[in-house]
């Protein structure tokens, strides 16, 4: 799988996978937790899914309202996707790339993301948005809040795929000192609650090759945006 590939799905596998334990939980704050290896015994369900909702909406570098194209490829799923350009960021029920709705979450993304909020503590965690990231080597993410979702009692679920990443996970304030917190394939990251809107980025992905993703990262970001 490449930032621009895309392939058939094998729907139906696994089925009856069992949901995934942390094999290590890490606290970065009061309400955060990086819950290590926890996507691993999904990835044979997931990676099936991914490849379906990229046939249907492409990785794309999106242009931000200062006018920089990101260097990050992005997509989404679900009845919301993240967009941004000129006029502004936002969620859209339609993909201005295709002009059609952004493809339905598959449900084994939807039940990893409810699986892993409530291992890290959130019980009541019902995405519907994933933004799905592309990173290249030398690609990275800024600096950033969460903010344009309309209830901020909901947690942030990030989950990790292919090449390993830095993630910087800072404080209330952009000036804030960051934790440079090592992110492996299969990782997940939960954060909400007192930690809602920590500032938080991925400094610029370094080049390797996955065995199953080759020279990526891809960073799937749960939701509850509407």
């Amino acid at each position: 799988m490449r930032c621009s590939d895309s392939g058939p799905a094998t729907p139906g596998l696994f089925d009856d996978l069992d949901v995934p334990q942390p094999t290590r939980v890490e606290n970065l704050g009061p309400q955060s937790r990086v819950l290590r290896g926890f996507a691993l015994p999904w990835i044979e369900r997931l990676l099936p899914a991914l490849e379906t909702v990229l046939a249907e909406a492409p990785f794309r570098h999106m242009v931000t309202p200062g006018g920089f194209t990101m260097s990050v490829g992005l997509s989404s799923c679900g009845q919301l996707g993240w967009t941004t350009d000129r006029s502004g960021y936002r969620y859209s029920r339609i993909d201005p790339q295709s002009r059609q709705p952004w493809p339905p979450m598959p449900e084994a993304f939807r039940q990893l993301a409810e699986a892993a909020a409530q291992a890290a503590g959130f019980s009541a965690f019902t995405p519907d948005a994933c933004l799905i990231n592309c990173y290249r080597p030398g690609a990275k993410m800024s600096l950033h809040q969460d903010k344009n979702e309309r209830d901020y009692s909901a947690p942030i679920v990030s989950l990790s795929l292919g090449l390993p990443a830095l993630f910087l996970f800072g404080g209330q304030q952009r000036s804030d000192k960051s934790q440079r917190v090592p992110l492996l394939h299969g990782d997940v990251v939960v954060w909400g609650g007192v930690d809602r809107l920590r500032y938080h980025g991925v400094l610029p992905l370094k080049d390797g090759e996955h065995s199953l993703l080759g020279q990526q990262r891809i960073n799937l970001t749960f939701r509850q945006a509407g």
